[in-house]
């Protein structure tokens, strides 16, 4: 198993001789799975979830990769510090949306990738 981001280039270039069986597909994070992300990434960092609106940070985080949700987390608890407050769903509100995720800056290569999965990929989410 490994992560593709081109997967004809990588068949073509670097594994010409590979016999692939199957080729899944994951889209980006549902909003039950962002609630359950932000979730995981607070627990990590000793924060109880249930402090947060984790229906509000679903829903203001749709596009963002479980990467970027993580990532807005930990930049949370920097910002959190800076101020001397602690970590609530107002500051990660305010990194999400100070963030353009991938699915923002790279839409076309996104789309396309799409695309070529649901005609040649077995979808897993």
């Amino acid at each position: 198993m490994a992560p593709l981001r081109d997967l004809e280039l990588m068949i073509q270039s670097h594994y010409p001789l590979i016999a692939i069986d199957e080729i899944f597909f994951v889209d980006l994070p549902t909003a039950e799975d962002r609630k359950e992300i932000f979730a995981v990434h607070l627990r990590k960092r000793k924060r109880d979830p249930a402090a947060f609106a984790l229906d509000r940070l679903a829903a203001s985080s749709d596009g963002f990769t479980g990467a970027e949700i993580q990532q807005a987390v930990i930049s949370g608890l920097y910002t959190a510090f800076s101020r001397s407050v602690e970590l609530s769903t107002e500051i990660l509100l305010d990194e999400l949306t100070s963030t353009k995720p991938l699915s923002v800056t790279r839409r076309e290569e996104i789309d396309a990738l799409r695309a070529w999965a649901r005609r040649r990929a077995v979808m897993a989410n």
